[in-house]
């Protein structure tokens, strides 16, 4: 017999909120959090806008001896963990719980702020000497060490990276570590943070970058557009989070993972197909349960037509009746952590049932020809079964499905 897998706390930092109310509020409102970057060496960009949180201040929320042993990345890990474990009531008796709770984060790239400003002291000014904990700073997986450590965590613990659908796969694999009963709680979702000039450089070479603003599904898309943040989830069974009286915010109850298996960069809808009617499945859904999806959409020319394609071979008739939005356009592409602050949008719609919009929509591009709930929120009055796409560079797709709990 398998686990019911629920949602039991939830964390989030991003630009367009340092918290989960925060970010629901702003995707309620369709606020943009695209603004001009401000970092050293910015001015060599010939893109210069992202989705950065300003102000950012680590001595608020750190000792100087932790600042010390953190990349950026991991310190916006750490923030959303602590907001999603104070939220699920777990904070309270971490004694009981975390010997054999686990951690599965994503991320894509890890330390990146850390790496571009060695290779700054090494290569620019000449220095023979790093901090001697550059290496632990970099790791992908010193987020989810650092999480581990905090709390006292001692359960299966480790990071996924598979660029864009990284914190996808590690939420799908944290809820099918709960279903197979080897954990009963997974702190889980992805961090990222590369907006420096090591980060963004290598990404105006591929030219996929909108020099303006990302418009998701819309005519005259002309691509994406970066952020960083993070967002944490507390996965647990059904019978952990009833046991200790948890409120549960969702439960999840499929997941579904495939390979493009065609090419690094251009997507085919092969792979996007696959996952969809995978997640289905596994989640003993109907097409026409399906309520919204909120896609990968990232703004580029061939993404949002390929995802469109594959959403209209899957649900056929059904496809004219679903929500289909993409929240990038008011908080970025936050590469290995993007799943993680869109999964707040689907539980923003099966908790509230309001779905988040898809901004800066200009009119409608025939190959995109979905609901894509244009520049405002909507509410709508039943809300049943939500999709989380990502689809990665490298084909790596992943799917996960929410939807409100029943007894």
């Amino acid at each position: 017999m398998t686990n019911r897998v629920v949602i039991t706390g939830m964390g989030g930092i991003s630009s367009i909120g340092m918290s989960v109310p925060e970010i629901y509020n702003s995707m309620k409102e369709g606020k943009s959090g695209i603004s001009m970057l401000e970092f050293p060496d910015v001015t060599r960009l010939n893109v210069r806008t992202g989705g950065q949180i300003k102000n950012f201040d680590p001595n608020k929320h750190f000792e100087q001896k932790q600042i010390g042993r953190m990349d950026r990345f991991s310190q916006f890990a750490l923030l959303a963990a602590n907001e999603a474990i104070t939220s699920s009531g777990l904070e309270d008796s971490r004694e009981r719980w975390s010997e054999n709770a686990g951690i599965i984060l994503g991320s894509s790239i890890g330390g990146i702020e850390t790496i571009n400003y060695s290779y700054k002291q090494v290569f620019e000014k000449g220095h023979n000497k790093l901090h001697p904990l550059t290496i632990p700073k970099i790791m992908n997986n010193s987020a989810t060490s650092l999480i581990s450590i905090e709390y006292g965590i001692q359960g299966p613990s480790f990071t996924v990276s598979s660029a864009c659908s990284s914190a996808n796969h590690a939420m799908g694999l944290a809820y099918e570590t709960i279903k197979s009963r080897k954990s009963s709680i997974m702190i889980t979702g992805g961090s990222e943070s590369f907006l420096s000039f090591g980060g963004i450089k290598p990404w105006e070479s591929l030219r996929v970058l909108s020099p303006s603003k990302c418009r998701p599904f819309s005519k005259g898309r002309d691509g994406l557009v970066h952020g960083e943040g993070a967002g944490i989830f507390v996965f647990e069974s059904l019978g952990s989070a009833k046991k200790r009286k948890a409120e549960i915010i969702a439960e999840v109850i499929g997941f579904a993972m495939s390979s493009d298996a065609s090419d690094l960069i251009k997507p085919n809808n092969i792979g996007p197909e696959k996952a969809l009617r995978g997640v289905l499945k596994d989640g003993m859904a109907n097409n026409t349960d399906v309520s919204y999806i909120n896609a990968h959409g990232t703004g580029t020319l061939l993404n949002d037509k390929v995802e469109c394609e594959a959403i209209n071979k899957v649900f056929g008739s059904h496809s004219g009746s679903l929500k289909v939005s993409s929240t990038k356009a008011m908080h970025g592409h936050l590469i290995g952590a993007t799943a993680a602050i869109e999964l707040l949008a689907c539980t923003l719609a099966v908790s509230e049932k309001v779905i988040p919009p898809t901004i800066n929509y200009l009119g409608l591009d025939p190959n995109c020809d979905l609901d894509i709930v244009p520049n405002c929120s909507q509410e709508l009055k039943k809300v049943d079964v939500v999709l989380n796409n990502s689809f990665a560079f490298g084909g790596m797709n992943a799917v996960l499905a929410l939807k409100k709990y029943n007894n």
